[in-house]
């Protein structure tokens, strides 16, 4: 029997507390118990947040939310600014041109990100555009981008700034209102330790008055709606109850036990663990630009198809990694270390990779990548 292991970066490894939560029996959601729960949870979403306005939960993944932050923003005909430099960015792309948003693509090349100052020229070149949609941490490459920035060029203009934190929310540090950050989306399979099937929205006051001139369709995503729920700890319509239950679990996890800078800190520290862990296997990171504390996305080695690299670690070692997206498919691999992720869950990775090499063909000094990750491991806390 070979023990599983889940080092995807996502859906991630959910703990034992979370799943006896969701496993608890069903409540209505229309009941005092769960206004109870629900009270509890939304004090809980908004430190992790880092905001005072209220996030409003979707029975949705985390594309819904970004497609409820599009509809709630816009009305048919608008320009808005989109940063594609992975699939993630693109994806921004693909629901704007469902709506039919006139697009301002600011692109970079997978690995690498778009500069703040593109940004602020683009805003001042067309004063018209009143969006600009980003991503924080870019799944298919790896990389984290800088929203602080982009914050700081948009806050003077019309424009409100929309950030996919799908995979940075309880990972990287993104505090909404300190950097003004007006539309934050994120979902629950990720850094909130959950299954699929929770999407989040935050929106801030300069979100919440452009949301009243939006006129794109909406009826399910409706914001509106939804918040004259949410401040009544109710729901409009049938929640993700058993989701929302573990939710509860999870964020007294992250921000009473550990503490939400700690788990910034542990993402830092595995994330570092594993960069070294790789390139002393003489392999080569991605990321071109600041790396992502929630992902390692690594070069396949020369003469390997990255896809390999994804069965060997399954059939071999029965660990589920990732592959690339989009054009990245085959030139790499990617390994989670987000969520309900320790020291040696990167251990058992690198030792496993190490392993991969070998049976593939590629020279690596087995133990090296284990090795180099501990000396960061080791590190005082």
């Amino acid at each position: 029997m070979k023990k599983y292991y889940l080092m995807a970066p996502g859906p991630t490894p959910i703990p034992p507390e979370v799943l006896q939560a969701i496993a608890q029996p069903i409540i209505h959601h229309r009941t005092p118990e769960y206004e109870a729960l629900f009270g509890e949870v939304r004090a809980g979403l908004k430190a992790l947040f880092q905001t005072k306005e209220e996030i409003i939960p979707f029975a949705a993944s985390g594309s819904g939310a970004m497609e409820a932050a599009v509809v709630n923003t816009l009305s048919p005909g608008d320009k808005a600014i989109v940063i594609q430099a992975g699939k993630f960015g693109e994806r921004w792309g693909g629901i704007c041109k469902a709506y039919g948003i006139q697009q301002v693509v600011l692109e970079a090349p997978y690995g690498q990100t778009v500069p703040a100052e593109r940004i602020e020229e683009a805003l001042k070149k067309d004063p018209s555009i009143k969006a600009v949609f980003a991503t924080h941490s870019e799944t298919s490459t790896g990389v984290l981008h800088d929203i602080e920035s982009y914050a700081k060029v948009t806050r003077n203009s019309q424009a409100i700034l929309v950030v996919d934190a799908v995979s940075s929310l309880g990972v990287a540090d993104l505090p909404m209102d300190a950097w003004g950050v007006d539309v934050v989306v994120a979902g629950s399979q990720k850094g909130l330790m959950l299954p699929p099937g929770l999407g989040l929205v935050a929106f801030n006051q300069r979100a919440w008055e452009r949301s009243k001139s939006a006129t794109l369709p909406k009826f399910y995503f409706n914001m509106a709606t939804e918040l004259k729920c949410v401040v009544k700890n109710q729901v409009n319509f049938t929640p993700a109850v058993s989701i929302v239950l573990g939710l509860k679990v999870a964020l007294d996890i992250i921000l009473k036990r550990e503490g939400l800078q700690a788990v910034f800190k542990r993402h830092d520290r595995l994330a570092r663990a594993t960069r070294a862990g790789v390139e002393a296997l003489g392999l080569t990171l991605f990321a071109r630009a600041r790396p992502s504390p929630a992902i390692t996305a690594v070069e396949a080695p020369k003469g390997i198809d990255g896809e390999q690299v994804l069965r060997t670690f399954g059939k071999s070692h029965n660990i589920t990694i990732a592959g690339g997206q989009g054009e990245m498919q085959g030139k790499v691999f990617r390994l989670g270390h987000m969520g309900y992720v320790g020291d040696f869950d990167v251990i058992v990775a690198l030792s496993a990779l190490e392993l991969v090499l070998a049976e593939l063909g590629v020279p690596a000094d087995l133990g090296a990548g284990v090795r180099a990750a501990e000396k960061i491991l080791a590190e005082v806390r």
